[in-house]
């Protein structure tokens, strides 16, 4: 009851005008994002439809396809890279993965930071890119067998991924997918049918959901070539591949320069947040529905009502994003501990079994074009409206039923002779029992789908619950979340070996599917005052 009353008032309190010239306010002319033919809903409007999206919000898009293809591909190789190349154990590898990925998300933080307040989202990607690149002919270098043999391979290792992609890809990270968005023209747009019109709130959505579809091509096609590579040929030309995808993304991304629509940078943001909340509380009054109400009407102060309304439902989307980290934790899973377990089950000799990965991607290179021309548009005409709250619940669901059938599967491969739990006298290195890899295909598909619903979603509402001025905080600040997700995996990774690693999975499933029904009863009512926003708008 005290969530409700205190999250509730930033719509409720606030007149329909107020929230109109909110949205002026975070994307009219002065803040660089194009406005579409009709700013205000038509009277006319009896539904929305999504536009195409244009050339340049494409060019972002493909940027973010070779990106992801050179994180992913390269990444992907680590686990087996660190325990055959470089001599690390299964624990010390599942640690240093996740330190890996713990550091690509804690910079999303400084990249907000550096693009709202000094360079723009443009040229912060541009910068962070030229750093990332530097990490990938760093990491090509050192993984050659003169640099290997030479004892620099797990320097060179460290120095690249912790020191320039780390940085490189948390800097692209908080800045690309809002900027692709404010490539779409704010507003309404007439079609052919009357009283059909292009909305750009649908369009966005278009917008993310085609964007991670992007991530899952690039990721697919990393994954798919780079492990072959190495496993057929070397990882020095196995990691040149992500270089090389890399520096032709950020061509293509240089191309659209001229063209793409920038904003310029704010100016110090979180300071004007700061004084904001300091004010709120200095002058807090009895009768308030929320804190900050008391920051409205502020008189001689560099913020306007419009900037506290959206600062209230910012603050509303990190209550949402504390539920996160568990969920990337088993997310992660993917990159580590399933291929830790495919290690121990019978597959091809053609096969490298961190492939399996591609499954994940290739799933949601199908289902995304699928759920976005099918399944979203017939729920919405049979009146079933998914508020981002019901989306990122059903998320968390399919997820934990993915992990339910991951521990039962790790179950019986410890029932499997001829090396059961892998704990007897003389189990060599590559041991493994007589049961298929093959079976894991099932918790990778279930793990694309549950991400259509939970990070897409999670992308999306960051993106639209912030004011202009922080929206590339916001959106960092979800992806931060990452980092909570990394640092669950640290923690977990001691005990990662076998047979540990059953209560492993076990206990991530059980505390996820508990989170799942807290997180439901505590945020449910945010569907509703979403929609009301929405209506606004």
């Amino acid at each position: 009851m005290t969530a409700q009353n205190s999250d509730k008032p930033d719509l409720a309190a606030s007149s329909e005008q107020a929230v109109n010239e909110t949205n002026v306010a975070d994307f009219g002319p002065h803040t660089g994002t194009k406005a579409a033919d009709i700013v205000e809903r038509p009277a006319d409007m009896e539904r929305g439809v999504a536009g195409k999206l244009s050339t340049w919000t494409l060019l972002v898009v493909i940027m973010e396809l070779c990106e992801r293809f050179a994180y992913y591909g390269a990444s992907l190789m680590f686990n087996i890279y660190l325990q055959t190349m470089l001599g690390r154990s299964k624990s010390s590898a599942v640690v240093l993965i996740r330190v890996n990925q713990f550091m690509s998300y804690a910079t999303t933080i400084l990249g907000a930071i550096i693009a709202d307040q000094f360079l723009g989202k443009y040229k912060t990607i541009v910068v962070f890119a030229v750093v990332y690149m530097i990490g990938l002919v760093v990491l090509t270098i050192s993984s050659t067998d003169f640099a290997i043999n030479g004892g620099f391979g797990l320097a060179g290792f460290c120095t690249a991924v912790f020191g320039f992609i780390g940085f490189g890809t948390g800097g692209i990270k908080s800045n690309v997918s809002s900027f692709m968005a404010e490539q779409i023209p704010v507003g309404y747009k007439q079609t052919g049918t009357p009283g059909v019109y292009e909305d750009s709130k649908l369009t966005t959505e278009r917008g993310f959901r085609y964007f991670y579809w992007s991530i899952n091509v690039g990721a697919f096609a990393g994954m798919l070539a780079c492990p072959q590579v190495a496993k057929n040929k070397s990882y020095a030309l196995a990691f040149m591949i992500p270089t090389i995808m890399f520096f032709l993304g950020i061509l293509a991304f240089i191309g659209g320069t001229k063209r793409y629509t920038k904003k310029q940078p704010q100016g110090t943001v979180l300071i004007k947040v700061w004084k904001c909340m300091r004010y709120a509380r200095a002058h807090k009054h009895e009768g308030q529905l929320h804190w900050l109400d008391s920051s409205r009407d502020a008189r001689d102060q560099e913020w306007n009502n419009e900037f506290v309304i959206g600062l209230q439902r910012s603050l509303r989307a990190c209550k949402v994003f504390l539920f996160y980290p568990l969920y990337w934790s088993v997310y992660g899973n993917m990159t580590d501990l399933l291929i830790n377990q495919g290690l121990t089950m019978q597959r091809p000799k053609w096969l490298s079994v961190d492939q399996l990965n591609v499954i994940n991607s290739l799933v949601l290179i199908v289902a995304i074009p699928v759920f976005d021309n099918y399944v979203f548009p017939l729920l919405w005409r049979m009146g079933f409206k998914m508020g981002p709250i019901v989306r990122i619940t059903t998320g968390f669901a399919i997820a934990m039923g993915g992990f339910i059938y991951v521990t039962i599967l790790q179950k019986i491969i410890y029932t499997q002779g001829p090396y059961y739990d892998f704990t007897g006298p003389n189990v060599p290195a590559n041991a493994t029992n007589d049961i298929s890899v093959w079976l894991q295909i099932v918790p990778y598909a279930v793990v694309a789908i549950s991400e259509i619903f939970t990070s897409v979603t999670g992308l999306e509402f960051a993106f639209s619950q912030a004011p202009a001025e922080l929206k590339s905080v916001l959106t960092a600040v979800f992806l931060f979340t990452n980092c909570g997700g990394s640092l669950i995996g640290m923690v977990l990774g001691i005990w990662s070996s076998d047979p540990q690693v059953l209560y492993v999975f076990a206990a991530q499933t059980i505390i996820l599917g508990v989170l799942a029904v807290v997180f439901y009863f505590c945020f449910r009512h945010y569907d509703a005052m979403v929609a009301e926003q929405e209506q606004f708008n």
